[in-house]
């Protein structure tokens, strides 16, 4: 079922790396603050993660949602911010050494991790902006940290409305706080199993896995390509974890700023990038917490694994 196939580097997670540089960044906004204040912060945030290889990057759109920017703001500047959002990483891929791809963003839009706040009526309204700002920026539409299949399906709904003909990518976020490896989950408690069918109905063309801890990340690929197998169908699974603890069941993503674990450096995340090469994973980058070093450790595994013997 499965062909040999090119491995993919994505980018990490550009709200720390906002933090760690000194941009405008502060609770609830996240890493929207700097698309209202400093939008060069962004582009640099860009630019740095291709320099350390990244052939992939991420609009910065993840937090231009009303749970961050709140409701009055969204529906002023919603459009205008996840627009700009979507100019500033085509640029950025523009102006890189290498073939760059910019992924547009799709976030959970009710809260993150939460599957039980999930309201289709409001994700219905708030990704129809997303999709209609981002469109002529981006390569693929990243349907990221989506803790339920509900989630999804409001993403294809959107994308369909709008004509979107862009692969999309579905990636999922894992139960990471009481995980069972026999039986990996997503944090609505829906079987890894049958997210990765649901996507593939909705002719998703990658399953991901991201922000959640590194260690639960091979049970949910294991049975992702288990289930590709048995539906025979051939799709690439990626990876991109990020580097706190484990999140309980009524945690937010970005709710509060978790401390990172020391154990997840750079050549620490190297090492689990490997791990999940060596499963079968062809995509592989970095979620909360990754940075540009990071992910220039990543490259040099990828190039390890690409040329073995070289």
């Amino acid at each position: 079922m499965s062909t040999a196939r090119e491995l993919v580097l994505l980018d990490g997670g550009m709200g720390r790396e906002l933090a760690r540089m000194g941009a405008p960044f502060r609770q609830p906004e996240w890493s929207a603050l700097a698309l209202m204040e400093a939008p060069e912060s962004v582009r640099q945030v860009h630019d740095r993660f291709i320099a350390a290889g990244a052939q992939v990057i991420t609009t910065n759109s993840y937090a231009v949602v009303p749970f961050h920017v709140g409701e009055a703001v969204f529906a002023v500047e919603g459009k205008q911010l996840a627009a700009l959002a979507g100019q500033l990483a085509r640029d950025a891929a523009a102006a890189a050494s290498h073939a760059v791809r910019v992924a547009g963003s799709l976030p959970p839009t009710c809260g993150s991790y939460r599957a039980d706040l999930f309201d289709r009526k409001q994700a219905d309204r708030i990704l129809a902006c997303l999709v209609s700002a981002l469109a002529p920026s981006v390569d693929v539409w990243l349907a990221e940290t989506q803790s339920t299949t509900a989630e999804v399906i409001a993403v294809r709904a959107a994308l369909d409305a709008q004509q979107q003909t862009q692969p999309l990518w579905v990636s999922y976020t894992l139960e990471d706080e009481h995980p069972d490896p026999a039986c990996p989950r997503i944090r609505s408690g829906e079987s890894v199993a049958d997210a990765v069918k649901v996507a593939v109905e909705l002719d998703a063309a990658a399953i991901l896995f991201n922000c959640s801890q590194p260690e639960v990340m091979s049970a949910a690929v294991r049975e992702a390509r288990a289930v590709l197998g048995h539906l025979d169908v051939d799709l690439p699974v990626g990876v991109y974890a990020n580097a706190f603890p484990p999140q309980s069941a009524d945690a937010e993503a970005n709710g509060e700023l978790d401390e990172l674990r020391p154990d997840l450096d750079p050549s620490g995340y190297a090492r689990w990038a490997s791990r999940w090469l060596d499963e079968g994973v062809s995509i592989v980058g970095g979620c909360c917490g990754i940075g540009p070093a990071h992910i220039a450790c990543v490259h040099e595994v990828i190039a390890e694994h690409d040329h073995p013997h070289g």
